[in-house]
């Protein structure tokens, strides 16, 4: 079956996203899920956009437009995860190019995400998608 992206607007669609996205975030619990993608949507413009094939969310970004000094109008990835049982077989890919289409669609300068210094397949991928490793990420935890 063809895969299809879509962003998550509805209580039931953001659940569906979250064994997905867990894989990537296993502090989150279930049961606050829905509100925090709710509460980023409106306090930061945060969106879900997940990537279904029969049936089954195979990979799941997290996403925010943004403009700053530095780099203008740009889209920031907070969360891009597939699957491990679905990994290699070019959902990732597709999620990523839909991304980067969003953002030239909205007028964005530039494309950015993070990724844990641990996370050394998905750097792998991200260069191979032609993505740049431009800089280092700090921080500090305060609680």
């Amino acid at each position: 079956m063809t895969p299809t992206i879509a962003i998550a607007e509805t209580d039931d669609a953001i659940q569906r996203c979250f064994p997905v996205i867990r894989e990537l975030r296993p502090h989150l619990p279930p049961i606050a899920f829905v509100e925090k993608v709710r509460r980023q949507h409106r306090d930061g413009g945060y969106q879900l956009a997940y990537l279904e094939t029969d049936g089954l969310v195979r990979s799941v970004a997290g996403f925010r437009l943004l403009e700053g000094l530095k780099w203008g109008k740009y889209l920031y990835v907070d969360d891009l995860v597939t699957r491990e049982t679905d990994r290699s077989h070019g959902h990732g890919r597709l999620l990523l190019e839909w991304l980067v289409a969003r953002a030239r669609e909205l007028g964005c300068d530039e494309f950015h995400l993070d990724s844990g210094t641990h996370r050394t397949r998905a750097h792998q991928f991200y260069r191979a998608q032609k993505l740049d490793l431009t800089c280092y990420h700090f921080a500090l935890k305060l609680r």
